[in-house]
């Protein structure tokens, strides 16, 4: 029988969404792709024990986590009534939808049915009568953002879900989609975008200032950049990663000779603080506490571990933010 560790909130910093009344610890768990059957259960369930045990109070999904779609909600369903059960209310789950989950016209993107038929699905994988945070993860091209947001805020009149949220939306997008939002009574609690060391597009396209304007909080995706910022691409590209296997989210192509060289001197900036160059990824979009929350992922408890100790030091003085400015931006 598990029993949580009695000093699971002694270091973990959380912060405030938004101007909601909701705290976010500074990492958050993803489980996008090592929750599924080809995954041993005991070690997904031991990843999931470790992460609350070290203040990870915030389990993200989504519909198509696994794989396959749907997998990685059946296992939180799972470690749930085998562990953590007792402690739901300390836990933050959240789920999405958006993308492609069954056939037909009515299976993807941001009508009213899809959403809400999207998170009865969820609710019955997970075991739960509500998930406390529900997001629209892409924009519907095709459907008024009126249906999509007034979708979310039944989810939340239904009691199926607390706050709710969007993922890959525009600056444009956020503001009204907020707007709506707030004419129904349901306010904009996160935005989750990506955002990486690598990828500045946040910045670039002023959706942080715009969160900020909001006063909405906002969950990152891949700080990691999809593995290239954990150091396991320091000496090319290991034969067992995702680059090698040629996956959608990151090919060999990407990992060219200059990109090595720069993953190399972030290295040692990182060397030079005390962290691993994952650890340094992860503080650098937690710089200031502008971003609430930085989502990782994790094939093994210490991989958990190792994030964790980003926590240590997530202070950067202008000397170190510009010489990491000069290696990613010459």
């Amino acid at each position: 029988m598990y029993t949580a560790h009695p000093d699971r909130y002694a270091d973990m910093p959380y912060r405030r969404t938004g101007r909601s009344g909701l705290k976010l610890p500074a990492l958050s768990l993803g489980l996008w792709h090592n929750f599924g059957p080809d995954r041993p259960v005991e070690t997904q369930r031991a990843i999931l024990r470790r992460a609350f045990d070290l203040g990870i109070t915030h389990f993200d999904l989504a519909n198509n986590y696994g794989p396959p779609p749907g997998a990685a909600e059946s296992a939180l369903g799972e470690a749930l009534k085998a562990d953590l059960a007792p402690y739901r209310d300390e836990l933050v789950v959240s789920t999405k939808a958006g993308y492609l989950m069954w056939p037909g016209p009515y299976g993807e993107w941001g009508s009213r049915k899809y959403l809400l038929s999207s998170l009865d699905q969820s609710l019955a994988r997970m075991g739960l009568d509500h998930v406390d945070i529900f997001y629209s993860h892409r924009p519907d091209p095709d459907t008024p953002l009126e249906e999509t947001m007034g979708a979310l805020h039944s989810a939340v009149q239904q009691g199926k879900a607390l706050y709710v949220g969007v993922s890959n939306y525009s600056p444009e997008q956020t503001r009204e989609a907020a707007r709506i939002l707030a004419d129904l009574g349901t306010p904009l609690l996160v935005h989750q975008p990506r955002y990486s060391m690598l990828d500045r597009r946040p910045e670039e396209q002023d959706l942080l200032t715009t969160l900020d304007e909001l006063q909405v909080g906002s969950i990152v995706y891949s700080p990691l950049e999809q593995g290239l910022l954990t150091g396991r691409y320091l000496d090319g590209i290991p034969e067992d990663s995702r680059a090698a296997s040629d996956s959608p989210f990151l090919n060999s192509e990407a990992v060219t000779e200059d990109l090595v060289a720069r993953l190399r001197a972030l290295d040692e900036v990182a060397k030079s603080r005390g962290q691993t160059l994952a650890q340094l990824a992860l503080a650098w979009v937690l710089r200031g506490g502008r971003v609430t929350s930085a989502l990782i992922g994790a094939s093994s408890p210490q991989q958990v571990e190792d994030s964790v100790g980003a926590i240590r030091n997530l202070d950067f003085d202008a000397e170190e933010l510009a010489r990491i400015d000069a290696i990613v931006r010459p």
